[in-house]
């Protein structure tokens, strides 16, 4: 069940403080698009989330998006951010984070991947052994395969709870 859980949990990636991902080593944050970045229905970031990414490469971070949607949904987010991005990421499996990991030099400590599904993000971040940190979903409105894997990490998170490793809403860094 450990498999599942998170070295960080917040609300959203505004909530996350960066300081301590750096204090930690952490140089390389590979970011979730959907309902981590912006709901799916939006085909652009926000400008908080273009100003937030702007500050954090002031900071040093060199930041990437790996997402299991298509290269048309995901291009519009590198064009406008102006980061790097794999698409069809198949995660929970690691084949193409871990090419995105090759291509970045980056050692896996010094690694963070920031998505809003346990299943998806949490487990392929757990796997390959980088730091991962989970968000709540920006919003309730999802792609199918998604929602099914949303139900099955209700049923994860339960017991999660039940063990005492994993609450939703009882946030930690």
């Amino acid at each position: 069940m450990e498999i599942y859980v998170p070295d960080i949990y917040q609300k959203d990636i505004y909530e996350i403080k960066y300081d301590v991902l750096t204090s930690r080593g952490i140089k390389c944050l590979i970011f979730d698009l959907d309902n981590t970045l912006v709901p799916i229905k939006d085909t652009l970031p926000t400008d908080k989330t273009k100003e937030l990414f702007k500050e954090l490469k002031s900071k040093g971070f060199k930041i990437y998006i790996a997402s299991n949607s298509i290269k048309p949904r995901v291009k519009p987010f590198h064009e406008e951010l102006n980061v790097e991005y794999i698409f069809n990421a198949k995660k929970p499996k690691t084949n193409r984070v871990n090419e995105l990991i090759e291509k970045s030099k980056f050692g896996l400590d010094e690694i963070a991947i920031i998505g809003d599904s346990m299943i998806d993000d949490v487990v392929c971040g757990n796997t390959i052994g980088i730091t991962t940190v989970l968000v709540d979903q920006i919003s309730k409105l999802e792609f199918p395969l998604a929602r099914i894997r949303r139900f099955k990490e209700k049923r994860i998170q339960k017991k999660l709870r039940d063990k005492d490793l994993f609450t939703k809403g009882r946030y930690y860094e």
